[in-house]
């Protein structure tokens, strides 16, 4: 595996990608802010923290799951359905087929579906193979759902040139990158961790029975209470990945020879709920503030200042667990981490200083899922120096500033922006002060008409 180091002057830039989440064809506007991001930064790294794969694009119908362990296929869900009609996609079934040949068109299938998945690879890893820059991933909660499981994306990310994915790891995202000192004597300087935070949770009595898409009028009415891609919750990293966070800072503790634990920041896609400490509670109709999901449901929030660092954004509940598995204490417990960085929730881009870790995101850096304005999609800059890496300096490189203002399919984030999905996401909007004076005004307008209208009546 490639060595990491920091540079003769004691610096090491790592750039942190979210939530490409795309099919086999990647957005031309993914890309190009990918190039153009390492361009600016000349990183030494780059993270990607999950759902690279849009694991309910309809170009992987035939074989999508809801979650693991299901039959490829068999509970596509019905936006799903939706959009392949409008993109003219069919799914290909053979009722009358004996086992064997089912067998065969389903293996046929999956090839298809690898092919896909490297397509998508392919397409966002471009310009950071082309710059020579080694590349690391951990998963989410849409990867898989393409039918291909993490461990074979590992294999299959392990195909391109770069790639700092380890063989036999823990378990696939889960993995330690040590970063050397500069004057080559092989102390560990600084570690970055990766750590997949699981999927979903599970509920073996009624998994299967309350996922489904008849549920739809009590989302309507509480999407974040009850969610129906996530109606049991959101997964947590394994016991066995919360106990690496402690046994892999006395790894490396030996390696140096002196037991101690070395700085290290971990990224993983999905927050645990700490997050939550960031913000602080507000009245329901403070601008701009959201309403929480799940177990935070019926509070709204807004950021919180006196911990979150200048230029952070809140745009989007957080998206975490409903159990809370003890993460940030056994990070806590096992010394040296000093950051925890996490995707998932697109809108999202604050980072906050709380239970004496920062906690921060990334927003998406894809165009082809929902997220803030074309401006603020970005991909977060992280410049470390060996001497103190937890004094380091992040940014958003965001489209606005490298790019321009707008995409090339403004209409479509223009939706993606505004996507009202139920009664929660819809009093969000109306807390966004440029939507709210938008409807006062044309509500007034529409009185004054109504008004002159009954005048001009009565003459």
């Amino acid at each position: 595996m490639t060595s990491l180091r920091f540079r003769a002057d004691g610096s090491f830039r790592v750039l942190q990608m979210a939530d490409v989440q795309d099919g086999p064809d990647v957005q031309p506007d993914t890309i190009r802010l990918i190039r153009e991001a390492v361009r600016e930064a000349d990183p030494d790294l780059v993270v990607f923290t999950g759902d690279q794969i849009r694991g309910y694009d309809p170009a992987y119908i035939d074989t999508f799951l809801r979650r693991r362990g299901e039959e490829p296929g068999a509970r596509v869900r019905a936006v799903t359905e939706v959009e392949a009609r409008l993109r003219g996609i069919k799914r290909r079934n053979s009722p009358t087929a004996s086992p064997a040949e089912a067998q065969a068109a389903l293996d046929e299938l999956m090839d298809q579906t690898r092919d896909k998945v490297r397509r998508t690879f392919a397409g966002f890893l471009g310009p950071i193979i082309e710059a020579g820059v080694p590349f690391a991933a951990t998963y989410g909660n849409h990867d898989f759902q393409c039918g291909i499981l993490a461990d074979e994306q590992d294999d299959i990310y392990r195909e391109f040139p770069g790639c700092l994915n380890p063989a036999g790891s823990l378990e696939p995202g889960t993995f330690a990158l040590p970063i050397e000192a500069s004057d080559g004597s092989g102390r560990v300087a600084m570690s970055v961790m990766m750590v997949n935070s699981g999927d979903y949770a599970a509920d073996a009595d009624t998994a299967g029975e309350r996922e489904n898409d008849a549920q739809y009028p009590a989302y309507v009415v509480n999407s974040r209470g009850l969610d129906l891609a996530d109606s049991d919750g959101y997964g947590t990293p394994t016991p066995e990945a919360l106990e690496w966070l402690g046994s892999v800072q006395d790894e490396l503790g030996a390696r140096n020879g002196d037991g101690k634990p070395v700085p290290a920041i971990a990224f993983q896609h999905i927050p645990p709920q700490e997050f939550y400490d960031c913000l602080k509670e507000v009245p329901a109709w403070t601008p701009n503030a959201v309403e929480g999901a799940r177990t935070h449901e019926g509070h709204c929030y807004g950021l919180n200042h006196e911990v979150c660092r200048p230029g952070s954004r809140l745009g989007e509940a957080i998206g975490c667990a409903d159990e809370n598995v003890g993460e940030i204490a056994a990070m806590n417990a096992a010394g040296g981490y000093f950051a925890l960085f996490c995707g998932h929730d697109h809108k999202n881009a604050f980072v906050g200083h709380v239970h004496g870790l920062d906690l921060g995101y990334a927003p998406t850096c894809g165009f082809e899922c929902y997220g803030p304005k074309s401006r603020y999609r970005g991909i977060r800059l992280f410049e470390f120096h060996e001497s103190d890496p937890a004094g380091y300096v992040t940014r958003m490189l965001t489209w606005g500033d490298l790019v321009g203002r707008y995409s090339s399919n403004e209409v479509r984030v223009w939706f993606e922006d505004h996507c009202v999905t139920g009664a929660v996401s819809m009093r969000n909007e109306l807390r966004r002060p440029q939507v709210f004076a938008v409807l006062a005004g044309a509500m007034s307008l529409g009185f004054l008409a109504m008004v002159r209208s009954l005048i001009s009546g009565k003459r």
